[in-house]
């Protein structure tokens, strides 16, 4: 068990680290700091690993702290319409949510600007819809633009993002604030992904006629041979 004095000096280590790596704002920059020394890959591997798990449960553990989850969850369910939506690597993330929340709820709709366009989707939002948006570093301004004309119409909009000041956040209707600080050039997507999994968790366990739907679907699916 930690003592809380320990407690104290992890946490002072994490911010430490954290205000390096919002220094280092560019993924070369990140390279430069990080990788660009002789060390061996056992090593790298070794420093990649003890970050991503440090920065996963203090993570999580803040944002189990601040309620943010339970909060976006019940906006998620409450809608008679969702909307998710990403750029660039958030695109992924993006996926992954919708893919989820598809599987228990109806009318989940992935804004992806390739099948389904933000130009063909705005114009028809109602103010009983949500918008879930990941933007991360460096800030997409397609997705800060669809964010903001979700909540000018009136819809909820959930954001999950790196940083309170993120330009997206001052539109949230809820926002969730994820770490991804990592030992790579890359922002870490660990967390993130770990948030998206508990959130559609949440959803899905509050919504309504959730377990009918996954059944009715596990059927189609072994119907139409879908699984090896």
């Amino acid at each position: 068990m930690t003592e809380p004095s320990d407690r104290a000096d992890l946490l002072r280590d994490v911010d430490d680290h954290e205000r390096t790596n919002e220094r280092l704002s560019t993924p070369d920059q990140r390279f430069e700091e990080r990788l660009g020394r002789s060390q061996s890959a056992e090593l790298l591997q070794r420093r990649i690993i003890d970050q991503e798990t440090l920065n996963l449960a203090v993570a999580l553990d803040r944002i189990a702290e601040s309620g943010a989850l339970p909060r976006a969850a019940s906006l998620i369910v409450a809608a008679r319409r969702r909307y998710v939506t990403g750029a660039a690597k958030s695109a992924g993330y993006a996926a992954l949510l919708s893919s989820d929340l598809a599987v228990g709820l109806s009318h989940v709709t992935h804004i992806d600007d390739s099948v389904v366009r933000a130009l063909d989707v705005l114009p028809e939002l109602r103010t009983t819809d949500v918008l879930v948006a990941f933007s991360f570093r460096r800030y997409r301004r397609s997705t800060i633009d669809i964010v903001e004309h979700f909540a000018r119409a009136g819809g909820s909009v959930v954001v999950i993002s790196d940083r309170a000041d993120a330009p997206a956040v001052a539109f949230a209707t809820e926002a969730i604030i994820v770490s991804t600080d990592s030992e790579s050039y890359a922002d870490s997507p660990t967390a993130v992904a770990a948030v998206s999994h508990v959130l559609a968790t949440l959803v899905t366990a509050s919504a309504k006629g959730a377990r009918r739907r996954i059944a009715a679907r596990e059927q189609l699916g072994q119907t139409l041979g879908l699984y090896s």
